[in-house]
Formats: C-alpha cells, sequence, structure tokens
C-alpha cells in the first residue's frame, strides 16, 4: 500500500504525522504533497516530499489522504478528506465544513457531529462513503495527562479573521498584558500561521518571565501545559477542550454552553477566575461537547483512518463522481498541469 498525505497549509503537518507514524508502523510507504510551495519548508528531514505531479503520477498512491477543502482529480488513488479543523460555524453552510465539493471517495469524520450531516449527505449524492474514525490530529493528545502546578497557566491563541480575532482588540492585547504582569497566573500565547506579521511582533515584544510566546503549528504541547484557553472564535478551541479543560472566549461567533463567552475586555480577569474554577455547569457542558464531537480518547484515530481507506478500497461501492468541471480547471490551474490524466 502507498499513501499521500496532500496539504495547502502548515497547521495540517500535525494532522498528517500521526497518521505517517501509523501508516510507517505497518511497513506502508507514505510520501507527502504540498500545493502551496511555502509550506514544505515546514516539514522535517524525515518527511519525503514529492515536488511535482509528475512526481506523483509515478509513486502512484492507492491513497491520497487530504488535510485541504480540494484535492487533483487526476492524482492517482482514492481521495480521502481528514479534514483541516473542527467545524466552529465560521464560514456559511454553502462555504464551510458541509461543503460537498465533489472530489473526495470517503469522509473520515472527526464525531456524531460532523458524522451524521455527512451522512445525510451521502443519501443525496451517492459518490462517497462516511466512516467515523476520529481526527488523526488529536492522537497525541491522549492519554491525557494531569498538570502539576502551583501557579495556573493560560493559553492565548487567536484566529487570523480580523473580524473576530482577540488580537486585533487593542484593547484586549492590553488587558492581557496587564494581567501577565500581576504574577498570579503565567500566560503563553501562540497566534494562527496566517496572522498579520505586525501583530506577532507586537505578541513576541509583549514577552516576560511569565508571558512566553510561541510561533508553531505544534499546539499539543501548548494544550497540554495550560490549564485555561482565552480565545476568540478560532477552531483551536475545540481541540482544546478535548482535554475536559475550559475556555473563556471573546464575542464568540457561535458561543456555545462549554464556553465561558464574554463580550467586553473588562470581563476577561473575572471570566478567567470562573474558569480555573471548573465550575460545575461548563465541565457537564463540556463532556456533552466531547461526547458529539470527538468522543475518542485512545489516541488511536489514525490506526481508524488507516482502517477505513483499506476497507474502502475493498469495498469500493459508490457512484461514479461527478464532473466538477470548473473545480478541475482550477486546481490543474493552480498545478500548472493540463493533461487529462
Amino acid at each position: 500500500m502507498k499513501f499521500l498525505i496532500y496539504i495547502s497549509q502548515p497547521y495540517s503537518i500535525p494532522i498528517g504525522r500521526p497518521l505517517q507514524e501509523e501508516i510507517r508502523s505497518r511497513g506502508y510507504s507514505v510520501k507527502w504533497f504540498c500545493d502551496e510551495p511555502h509550506t514544505a519548508n515546514h516539514l522535517s528531514s524525515e518527511e519525503v516530499l514529492l515536488k511535482s505531479v509528475q512526481e506523483v503520477k509515478t509513486y502512484a498512491p492507492d491513497v491520497v489522504l487530504v488535510a485541504s477543502n480540494v484535492v487533483p482529480d487526476f492524482f492517482p488513488g482514492i481521495k480521502v478528506q481528514i479534514f483541516h479543523g473542527f467545524s466552529v460555524g465560521k464560514r456559511s453552510e454553502s462555504k464551510g465544513h458541509f461543503n460537498i465539493r465533489g472530489f473526495f471517495d470517503l469522509y473520515c469524520t472527526q464525531g456524531a457531529s460532523t458524522t451524521k450531516p455527512f451522512e445525510e449527505l451521502q443519501k443525496k449524492h451517492h459518490y462517497f462513503q462516511v466512516k467515523e474514525t476520529g481526527w488523526s490530529k488529536m492522537d497525541p493528545l491522549f492519554p491525557l495527562e494531569n498538570k502539576c502546578s502551583d501557579i495556573p497557566t493560560i493559553l492565548i491563541s487567536s484566529t487570523f479573521t480580523t473580524k473576530l480575532s482577540l488580537a486585533y482588540n487593542s484593547e484586549a492585547v492590553e488587558e492581557i498584558q496587564r494581567l501577565s504582569r500581576l504574577g498570579k497566573w503565567k500566560f503563553i500565547a501562540v497566534l494562527h500561521p496566517k496572522m498579520d506579521r505586525q501583530i506577532v511582533e507586537q505578541f513576541k515584544a509583549m514577552q516576560h518571565k511569565d508571558f512566553i510566546f510561541y510561533e508553531t503549528t505544534a499546539l499539543i504541547p501548548l494544550f497540554k501545559q495550560a490549564d485555561v484557553m482565552l480565545s476568540d472564535t478560532t477552531s483551536a478551541i475545540s481541540e482544546f477542550v478535548l482535554q475536559k479543560k475550559p475556555v473563556v472566549t471573546l464575542n464568540n461567533k457561535q458561543p456555545a454552553p462549554h464556553m465561558i463567552n464574554i463580550t467586553d475586555v473588562s470581563q476577561i480577569e473575572k471570566a478567567l477566575e470562573e474558569a480555573l474554577s471548573k465550575p460545575k455547569y461548563i465541565m457537564e457542558a463540556l463532556e456533552d461537547f466531547i461526547t458529539v464531537t470527538h468522543p475518542y480518547n485512545d489516541g488511536q484515530s489514525s490506526a481508524r483512518v488507516i482502517d477505513a481507506c483499506i476497507g474502502f478500497i475493498k469495498e469500493h461501492k459508490i457512484k461514479r463522481k461527478p464532473l466538477n468541471l470548473v473545480r478541475r480547471y482550477q486546481i490543474r490551474k493552480k498545478l500548472g498541469y493540463w493533461g487529462l490524466w
């Protein structure tokens, strides 16, 4: 069996690496392809990168694991959507998580909240299958660890979408600076890889002994350090709370019962204190959210994805995908490939 991990952005690399480890543990071959050249710079020397369409065709993968929204139809192998995040409602339904783009043979979903909508779409379209596996990116999070520290740690995380971003809110940033100087909490911060460089440099300049900024896509080690997250509408919220740790959100676009959502910067300190107390209503809501979003805490989601791919190849009972001419043209233009197949 030969596998290809297809990505666009650096934040998809931590999604592919647990899959790569699982594939290699079974004695199979695995290589990578990036449709954005700059992303390749973030791969390590252990990752085998294919640099052209022709190299992919020569490799002839049996399975293309896609942590992006699109994939070339002319690549060999079945196309498997493994997702590059949880659905947090940042985009409309026509453009967001449940947009069927006509590229994929198999959707490996994260939990009931994604499985059920995709199963309904499967009944409608008939040219793909759905298998609930959990999300590979979360494998290194488990088993959960007990954090031992006298001083609580607050993780600051922010989306790059300007009107939704905590990091673009100057009053919020000033309040974070003030709180970090009080000495009662430690702060660590990470921003979306697409964040404006001016904002990144601002956060770097804020650093002191109780405030450390990390420029990384490896979020799970930071999740494990923190007791509470302070954020906005980033999809990282859904990842963080799988640890059963509370999150405070500032002007979340779709606030949910498992979040302590606030609408004013003046409420941040009190909300963090409440989150650190782990109120019963929040902890119960977290359990409910985890049950429907990502109920797998065994660190074996990558194994389930690979099993699903192999099972699909053996069965392969789907109808032919639609022509999808516009999107096929767009991906050919992006990669500079004009062959029919």
